[in-house]
C-alpha cells in the first residue's frame, strides 16, 4: 500500500467538515494497515495482561450487522489443550495438502501457523441463537461472519500498532475444533489467532514472498456502475 503523501507544514489544510483526524494519527491508521502482516514466525515472550485487554476492546469496538455483536473469545491457557488444538489443525494441514494436487509438497514446506510458539491464542467463535437477529442478516445470513472478520481485523490493526504479531489460522474443521472447546450447539469456531512478539514483520505478505500468491492491481477490481466496467477513477 502506498501512503498518502505528507502535506508540507507551510501548507494550511482545513480538513472537510473538520472531522478529520490530524495529519499525524491519519498516516498511523494508514500505516497500521499497510504493515499489518499475517504472522506465522513467534518469537516467545509474553503479552501483558492490560494490553490483551485493549485489543479485546478494539475488537469488541468493530462494526456488527443489526449491532448484534456476534463475536466470543475464548482464551487459550492450558497447554495440553493448544496441544489438541494444534493436532486439529495439522489433520487439516495434511487433507488440505491432499487436495492441492501438484501444489501439495509446496504447501507443506509452508509454515502455516503458530499455535505452539506464540504468546496468546484465541479462539474466535461465532455465538450462539444468531438466528434472531433478522436486522440486515434476512437474506444474507452470512452477514453475522462478517461482522466476526471486522472483529478480528480491529484486533489485528490494533496488534501491529503495538508491535504484536498476530496470525489468522482457519486449517480446521469447525465441528471438530467446537467438540474441543465446548462451545454450545448453533456456535461455531471461525478463527484461531496466534499473538505474540515477534524478531520482525516481513516485508511483504510472507505468502507473496514466497511466490505463493501475488497481489491483484486495484484498478482490475473496481468497477463504475456494473460489473466488468473499468473504472475511471485509475484512468487519469
Amino acid at each position: 500500500m502506498t501512503l498518502p503523501p505528507a502535506t508540507p507544514a507551510s501548507s494550511p489544510v482545513t480538513p472537510p467538515g473538520c472531522h478529520a483526524f490530524p495529519e499525524a494519527e491519519q498516516r498511523g491508521v494508514y500505516r497500521a494497515i499497510a504493515e499489518r502482516r499475517d504472522m506465522r514466525h513467534f518469537c516467545g515472550g509474553q503479552v501483558a495482561p492490560e494490553l490483551l485487554q485493549r485489543l479485546l476492546l478494539a475488537a469488541h469496538h468493530a462494526p456488527s450487522v443489526g449491532f448484534m455483536q456476534p463475536w466470543r473469545f475464548i482464551r487459550i491457557t492450558d497447554t495440553a489443550l493448544r496441544q489438541r488444538l494444534y493436532a486439529v489443525v495439522q489433520r487439516e494441514c495434511q487433507c488440505t495438502a491432499d487436495a492441492l494436487g501438484e501444489r501439495r509438497d509446496e504447501f507443506m514446506r509452508l509454515k502455516v501457523e503458530g499455535l505452539l510458539d506464540c504468546a496468546e491464542l484465541l479462539a474466535v467463535v461465532l455465538a450462539d441463537g444468531r438466528e434472531r437477529h433478522v436486522f440486515g442478516r434476512r437474506t444474507m445470513p452470512q452477514m453475522d461472519l462478517a461482522s466476526t472478520a471486522c472483529a478480528i481485523q480491529n484486533l489485528w490493526l490494533a496488534a501491529r500498532a503495538e508491535g504484536l504479531g498476530m496470525g489468522w489460522v482457519s486449517l480446521f474443521d469447525p465441528a471438530e475444533l467446537g467438540q474441543v472447546l465446548g462451545v454450545p450447539p448453533g456456535a461455531e469456531p471461525v478463527a484461531l489467532l496466534c499473538l505474540g512478539p515477534v524478531t520482525g514483520f516481513y516485508d511483504q505478505p510472507m505468502l507473496q514472498q514466497l511466490n505463493w500468491a501475488h497481489r491483484e492491481a486495484l484498478p482490475s477490481l473496481v468497477f463504475d456502475n456494473v460489473w466488468g466496467h473499468a473504472s475511471g477513477l485509475f484512468s487519469a
